[in-house]
This record gives structure tokens, C-alpha cells and sequence, in this order.
């Protein structure tokens, strides 16, 4: 057997909601064949589509309900209804109000029929993968997921505050995917549930993690600006996410 071929492709990369001609959060993880989507939010199923013409992904992780992070998940849903695999339902590791979520928005068939639902709070296998989450600071319930295979690391953060369990979600991680919301830290004592490039370029040092994919930007950020407050802190690449770039791993 040949070496492994694995990517991580982005979908969407702003956060609440998209700016003209992106999406929000979503990526596309490969790995010898198996795809992997990681979020599908607001405008992220027209990419997905483009980069899943032969065939619709393996697995999907909703790392919460939040609407910029799990809408397209609907359109999926649908695609996978007309032209998935007669009778099978495709793997979905979620919190249980994306199941919610995508009930109110299309009760019939309902979720369930068209997805395999587990609880993305405990650690599974999705395809090569081994899944472990780590429940990070949010507005609402999210996962942090860590997605390792022989000789690969994925981290990704969802939406995330400042957390000790970010060390170890990216211990050692070829690729982090971090929340970079915030343009400036909230005044101090305020509760956190998002973090700045710098904090996401901090996080990943103390993770010792290689590289570093900066995303869920706020519409209007100075994306350019965001990277070098991420290198001050990280000694490793820093990217940017950008709609449609693909990472080889």
C-alpha cells in the first residue's frame, strides 16, 4: 500500500454570518478515500457539492447547533434523500439540538431517516478515523474534535473561549483548525466564548500542534492583520482560511 493521501479542503470560513461570495464554517476532510465534512454552515453545501461531484461524503460532524455552523447541513440532507444510497443514512456525530435544528427547518423525512445520529460527546470511529471530543466554552453545547489515523492528526475547535483542554485537543496535531472571531479581547471578567488569532496562535504553541488554520472570521476582519497576531505567538505556519483552499496533509 502507498503512502496516505489526505487534505483538508475549506468550505466556509467566516463566523455568524457570510460575507459576499464565502460561507461560514465548514471543511472537508480526506483521507485515502474517505471524506469527512467538519460543520456545513450558511452557504458551505454549494462548495461541498463542487468538491463531492463523483460522490456525497462518508461522515459528518456538527460540532454545535448553531445555524452558521450546521443550516447546510439540511441541504445535504436532502441531496442525500434523492440521490444517496437507497436505505442507508448517512453517519452524523452531533450535539442533540442540531437534531433539533434541522427538524424545525425539514420534519419530513425527518433527520433521523436520513442520518445515522450519535452523540458527538463520546468518542467514536468515523471511517479511518478515531473521534475524541472535548467539550470546549461556548453560547451553546460544542465539541472540540480530534480526529486521529495512522500517521495524522486533524484538530478542529468549533467555537471556542480560552480552555486548558485546547492544549490537549492539538497535542501534537499536524493541522489545527482554530476559532479566530474576535478582532480584540472582551474587557477582562467578561464571560469567554470566542477567541482572538493571537489567543488561537498561543493555544497552538502550548499544543505544540505544526500548523495552524485560522478561521470563523467575523465578517470585515482584516484577515492579513489576524495572521500575524497568530505568528507572534506560534512558531509554526500559519494559514489562513480561504473558500475553496486545499491543505495536503
Amino acid at each position: 500500500m502507498g503512502d496516505a493521501v489526505s487534505s483538508l479542503t475549506v468550505l466556509g470560513s467566516c463566523g455568524a454570518w457570510p460575507e459576499p461570495g464565502r460561507a461560514c464554517a465548514g471543511f472537508l476532510l480526506s483521507h485515502n478515500g474517505f471524506r469527512v465534512v467538519l460543520d456545513l454552515g450558511y452557504g458551505a453545501a454549494s462548495r461541498l457539492f463542487a468538491h463531492c461531484h463523483d460522490r456525497l461524503p462518508d461522515a459528518v460532524v456538527v460540532t454545535h447547533e448553531h445555524p452558521d455552523h450546521c443550516a447546510d447541513v439540511s441541504a445535504l440532507g436532502r441531496a442525500w434523500h434523492y440521490t444517496g444510497p437507497p436505505g442507508a443514512r448517512l453517519p452524523l456525530h452531533c450535539t442533540p439540538g442540531t437534531v433539533r435544528r434541522l427538524e424545525a427547518l425539514e420534519p419530513r423525512p425527518h433527520p433521523t431517516e436520513l442520518f445515522a445520529v450519535h452523540d458527538l460527546g463520546t468518542p467514536a470511529d468515523v471511517g479511518p478515523f478515531r473521534l475524541t471530543p472535548y467539550p470546549l466554552p461556548h453560547h451553546q453545547p460544542n465539541f472540540g474534535v480530534r480526529l486521529t489515523a495512522p500517521g495524522l492528526t486533524v484538530a478542529y475547535t468549533g467555537d471556542t473561549g480560552p480552555s486548558p483542554l485546547l492544549a490537549d485537543l492539538g497535542r501534537d496535531a499536524d493541522l489545527v483548525i482554530c476559532d479566530a472571531t474576535l478582532r480584540t479581547p472582551p474587557a477582562e471578567g467578561e464571560p469567554r466564548y470566542l477567541m482572538t488569532a493571537a489567543e488561537a496562535g498561543q493555544w497552538a504553541a502550548k499544543a505544540g500542534a505544526r500548523r495552524l488554520l485560522l478561521t470563523h472570521f467575523w465578517p470585515g476582519t482584516d484577515r492579513a492583520a489576524a495572521a500575524e497576531e497568530a505568528r507572534a505567538g506560534f512558531g509554526g505556519e500559519v494559514l489562513v482560511a480561504e473558500e475553496d483552499l486545499t491543505i495536503a496533509l
